[in-house]
């Protein structure tokens, strides 16, 4: 058996704290993140970036070349809402290609990252476009922070000097309420309170609770990651 997580799928609210997570599993060395949360050595798959790529061209396309944007309108919102579904066809696909080490698997653990909101689909609605290799391997550690919460760190972190970084990225305040004031999360989840019951898998999951914070404390992360990993690895066993 492996000590360690296969796929990790981190969901939440955007500025729920997701990218601080990762980045204190960068900052830990890996025999104490392999023993303490059990991650090996471990690559992330995100799709904010691809999505900023999306924007970074529409904006070349406008501005420079003087032509019809490709992705989105003048607000930056997408041209079709399968665009959305289209982001997480892309993260199942860039898991495919790691495949091709053989001993990728035995190595690494794979961090996916994403927030949905219930006006572009939910995440009913994302996880049918996840590949069933994926579904099939992977836990899920959904960061639980309320809409206001989410509101207050996005104004935090929002740094307009770098609103390409994973860090310090941030939504207009009208945009966060368009997009992510209502999430489909307690009714994806279900009854259960170990297993999401989707597609004919039976996915181990677990919360952890940001409010209030600890993501912006390390010393108060550490204890909640290993608690909550912890009691995640003993459901992924179950199985």
């Amino acid at each position: 058996m492996k000590e360690h997580f296969e796929i990790i799928i981190l969901l939440g609210r955007p500025a729920s704290g997701k990218s601080e997570v990762i980045d204190y599993f960068k900052k830990t060395p890996i025999p104490e993140r392999l023993k303490r949360f059990h991650i090996n050595g471990f690559e992330e798959i995100d799709d904010f970036p691809m999505l900023w790529t999306w924007f970074e061209e529409d904006a070349i396309l406008e501005k420079i070349m003087h032509k019809p944007r490709f992705h989105t309108d003048s607000d930056g919102y997408f041209l079709h809402h399968y665009q959305w579904n289209l982001l997480i066809e892309r993260i199942s696909l860039e898991y495919e290609k790691k495949l091709r080490d053989k001993a990728y698997a035995d190595n690494m653990t794979t961090l996916i990252e994403f927030s949905r909101g219930s006006e572009h689909g939910g995440y009913e609605t994302a996880f049918r476009s996840l590949s069933d290799d994926i579904l099939e391997k992977a836990c899920v550690l959904y960061i639980d922070v309320s809409y206001e919460e989410s509101l207050r760190k996005n104004r935090r972190r929002s740094n307009p000097n770098r609103p390409d970084s994973i860090l310090e990225h941030g939504l207009p305040d009208h945009k966060l309420e368009r997009l992510y004031k209502e999430v489909d999360w307690e009714s994806f989840k279900g009854n259960d309170p170990e297993f999401l019951h989707f597609s004919g898998h039976k996915i181990p999951y677990a919360a952890l609770k940001n409010m209030p914070e600890v993501t912006d404390d390390p010393q108060k992360l550490g204890p909640a990651l290993e608690d909550c990993l912890t009691k995640l690895w003993n459901i992924k066993n179950k199985k």
